[in-house]
């Protein structure tokens, strides 16, 4: 048996509207057609966008963050360089 629903699900868009390298939202991260189609999507379908679109920023950010820590590995390996003056 489906919850009644007694509020509209919110849109996640946060006014940060540039698509990234794959296709989502930098701001949002939804796909070009959950952004365009939100407004027919039912309340099931809205919910479940926003949980892909929390799976999405785990992604990016881990991702990110991994990065970051790669690079401060490499600056820590290397030896500093001796000034010429």
């Amino acid at each position: 048996m489906e919850q009644l629903e007694f509020f509209e699900v919110p849109s996640p868009c946060i006014g940060v509207c540039q698509v990234n390298n794959r296709g989502y939202c930098k701001g949002c991260f939804r796909s070009r057609d959950e952004r365009f189609n939100w407004l027919q999507f039912s309340s099931g379908q809205k919910r479940e966008v926003i949980r892909l679109c929390q799976d999405r920023k785990r992604r990016v950010l881990a991702a990110a963050r991994k990065k970051q820590l790669e690079l401060e590995l490499v600056q820590q390996d290397t030896p500093p360089q001796d000034s010429l003056l």
